[in-house]
Formats: C-alpha cells, structure tokens, sequence
C-alpha cells in the first residue's frame, strides 16, 4: 500500500499514473455502482470473458433500482410475449417515435434507435438471467400493480401529443412480484447473476478519483475502503454507474433548483460523484436541469375524468397523460396551492392518497361553494368548469386534447377539490441529467468526442429518459438495464 490517504484524492481532479508507486489491485474492466446498470455492466462484461471488479460505495447492492418498483419499459418487434397475449402489436418504429418524443428536444435518436430494436432482446435477455415475468395484463390505469401482475400502462401512450406519432401500446413490464417494490426482487436476481458469474465484488468501496495516463486516458480507480487508499489499475477501462445527483443539495440547487420544491427525493447515495468523476477528466455533463418528479393522484383511474386546477382556477393539462407529467407542468408554475375537481361520479378515493398526504381540500354542492372554500378569484373556477362541461358534454376537449374517453361533465353534485398543494403533499423526484455517452456507454468529452478509457450508464448520464416533461416509468431501468450492458459488453471487448 503506498501512501495514498495523505494526498487528499478528489474526484474533482484525476490522479496521475506516474503517481501511482504500486498498483494494489489490477482488473481488466472497473465498474462503480452496484445497482441495475452496474450490475447490467457487469454481467455482460463477464460474459464476454474480461476480469471484473464492481465497486459499490454501500454495504449492499442494489441501490435506487432496489427502490423501485422494478418495471422496465419494453416492447417493439411486434411486441413482448405478454404484449402479445394481451391483444397487443408494437411496432420498433411506433415503440422507437414514443421514446424519441419522450426525450424532448434533445432526445438521442441513435439511442432511441437501438433501444427500440433490441428491445424484445433485451425482454428475452432479462428473462435469461432468471426475471421472472407473469403473462397478465392490468388495463385499467395505475401508478404500480399491488399484485403480481405485469404488463401495465406506464406513459403517456394514449395521451396527446404522443398518441398522434405513435400508436398506444402499453409497455410497462413489471416483475412477478406481490405488491409494491419490485425493484428490491429484480436486483436480487441481477446480483445473483453477478456473483454466479464470479464477479470480483467489493462493497463499502468509495471511487474518490480517476486515474489517468500520459495520454489523458483513463486507467484506474483511486478507491477508498477500510480508512485507506486503493490504487486499481483497469487495463480495459472504468464504467461509472453511480446514480444520479438528487440527494447533493449543492448541486441539485445549481443545477435544477426547481427540483428543490418536490420535498420527496428518490436515492441512496446519488450525490453525483459518478458525473463529477467523469467531469474530472473533461466529461460533458448535459441536462442537468432536468428530473423526474411525480404526485401519484392516480388511481383510481375515474379521478382522470376530472381536472387539475391552479390557484388561479385555471386548468393547465390534458388529465390523461402520465401523472409524472402532470406533476412536471405543476412544478413550472408560481404558486403552491393546486387541486383536482371531480363530482360524484367521478371520484375516488386516491388509492396513494394516505401516502401521498392527498385530501379533500373542499366540498361542496355547487362549483360557487368549491371556488368559495379555497378563496380562488371570483368566477374563475367557475368559468374554467363551464368551458369544460360545455366541450366535454360534446366529447371535446379544444384546450389540452384530453381523450375522449376520458372526458364527462362534472355537473354531478356533491362536488369535491382533492388537496394536491406542492408545500404539503408527497412529491417524488429525482434527477435526469449526466454524463453525455454514445450508444456503447462510451463517455464524451465538450467537443463529442470519446474519453479513451471511460464508460457510463444509468442515473451518472443523460440518458433515454432526459426531459421530465417526457418520462414514462420504467424508462430509468429501460435505460440503466440495456445500455449498462452495453458499456459492459464495449469495455470487455477493448484491446489491452
């Protein structure tokens, strides 16, 4: 062991390999983090023959994939096995203009591209390591099965804009799991793939800094574990898959300070050392404003047939779209204080309400009563019901294209306000932005081109999920699933 502690390793600047007196540990490809991406990683990097060493900074894998409820969003050349049973035909190209539209402005094509025809691949490849997965379908709309059933509808399918490029299909597949949290069951199966395969796996290990050659390349870890200083030498590269940076207040407030105001985050560690790791060896780090944010007032599905208000007593979405964009238009506005409407024909119960701190913030036996309690601006909440009764009562919906399936006046008293106010109830987040990567998990510099040495996958880069606005669950584990195998399969693959 050399004299490491004291040099004050950061993983804001790389260590040279000149500096390094004595390699402890020498491995053909390093992979840091142990959730569904590092696993993913590793698994195929093993596969293809490379030594592996994984690195995970807690004592166990499984990371914010184990927090999860598991789904992964699948489907394309004409569909999964259980897509098919349940009535259903997906095409590569409808599954490849969902993503490419769920990915904003600046989604990656090639990514999406790939994705959506080795999609059904990847189904049968996550079925090969040991997933399980029950040919069931839930064709109601919910958030997460509380049974053990799989296919469900997980985005935006069926909502404007996107069901006027693609044709719905439902492609959220989540794991033969009872009840909620099958993120914790899909990891389990991963790690023990990982350990089958002989992997080299080190927990309680912290990557504190990359190390370089002459060349700028990447080739090694400077790992801290057990109070001291590691040097790792990785003769075929170093793939990052460390999270995302929502529980790092510093960042998320320079960043995406707007996220700030989903008072729920989502992660373990996801301090964002993976994305500065690789920002200190010239990493392009893009969308770094954008997150995942969400308030499950949904199901039961009736509530869709309502609408959202601001405290302006104005509507602002089409209620049937993912509720994770619903959340997203909250979150761009001023004020605190919103509400959903619906009369007695419409209401429910929300199913996370006791969870998600969701309650009945009026009542009343006419819409004047409801505008009234919450002291809206007079006749504006009534003016907003109005204008929606009126088109709704024709199957119409002229200001956000709500489904016409969706759509029912509420002119069925007693009439009720559900409290969704973003200072009280539960709203979960978590970050989307990262490192920039190509399709192989290869990172990139400023200037798009390739950091020899240098992988990532998962939270650590922006990936297929990188704009709110477009998210769909399952789309995380999508991403961290295939395109850590692809960085795994890429490292395993360089020539020493």
């Amino acid at each position: 062991m050399t004299e490491a502690s004291s040099a004050g390793y950061s993983r804001h600047r790389p260590c040279r390999a000149s500096d390094v007196a004595h390699w402890d540990l020498q491995t053909e490809v390093a992979i840091v983090g142990f959730g569904a991406a590092g696993a993913s990683a590793a698994i195929e990097a093993a596969n293809a023959g490379a030594k592996v060493t994984l690195f995970e900074a807690t004592s166990g894998h499984g990371g914010t994939s184990a927090l999860s409820g598991g789904e992964i969003y699948m489907g394309g050349n004409g569909g999964t096995p259980i897509q098919r049973s349940a009535g259903f035909t997906d095409s590569s190209d409808d599954l490849y203009e969902y993503l490419r539209m769920a990915g904003g402005p600046d989604a990656d094509a090639a990514k999406c591209r790939l994705y959506a025809d080795h999609s059904l691949a990847h189904f049968e490849w996550l079925v090969a390591q040991g997933v399980v997965y029950k040919n069931s379908f839930i064709p109601t709309r919910v958030v997460e099965p509380f049974t053990d059933d799989c296919l469900i509808w997980s985005g935006s399918e069926e909502a404007w804009p996107f069901c006027e490029s693609a044709k719905p299909c439902p492609r959220g597949h989540t794991p033969q799991w009872m009840g909620l949290g099958g993120g914790k069951y899909l990891m389990d199966v991963l790690a023990k793939r990982v350990a089958d395969l002989e992997v080299d796996v080190r927990f309680d290990a912290r990557a504190v800094a990359l190390i370089v050659d002459a060349s700028h390349c990447v080739v090694g870890l400077v790992i801290r574990s057990e109070g001291r200083d590691q040097f790792v030498r990785a003769m075929k590269g170093v793939i990052l898959c460390a999270g995302g940076f929502i529980m790092n207040r510093h960042l998320v407030q320079q960043h995406a300070p707007h996220l700030a105001r989903a008072n729920t985050p989502i992660g373990t560690v996801d301090d964002g050392s993976g994305i500065q790791l690789g920002q200190s060896v010239g990493a392009h780090a893009i969308h770094m404003n954008e997150g995942f944010v969400t308030l499950p007032w949904y199901p039961p599905e009736s509530l869709i047939k309502g609408i959202f208000i601001n405290e302006q007593g104005q509507r602002f979405i089409n209620e049937d779209c993912y509720h994770g964009r619903t959340a997203q238009m909250i979150l761009q506005q001023r004020g605190t204080r919103f509400y959903v409407l619906a009369d007695q024909e419409t209401y429910g119960e929300p199913e996370f309400g006791e969870f998600a701190k969701i309650g009945i913030g009026a009542a009343g036996d006419s819409w004047q009563e409801i505008e009234k309690e919450l002291e809206l601006p007079a006749g504006a909440l009534m003016a907003t019901v109005e204008l929606y009764n009126r088109h709704a009562a024709n199957g119409e919906d002229p200001l956000f294209r709500k489904g016409a399936k969706w759509l029912k006046p509420l002119n069925k008293p007693p009439f009720v306000a559900l409290d969704c106010r973003i200072d009280y109830c539960t709203y979960f987040t978590f970050t989307l932005g990262g490192l920039e990567t190509l399709p192989s998990g290869e990172v990139l510099d400023a200037s798009r081109e390739p950091i020899a040495g240098l992988y990532a996958a998962g939270r650590t880069t922006s990936g297929l999920p990188r704009w709110g606005a477009g998210y769909s669950s399952g789309m995380s584990l999508a991403d961290a699933t295939f395109f850590g195998r692809q960085a795994g399969l890429n490292a395993a693959q360089q020539r020493v």
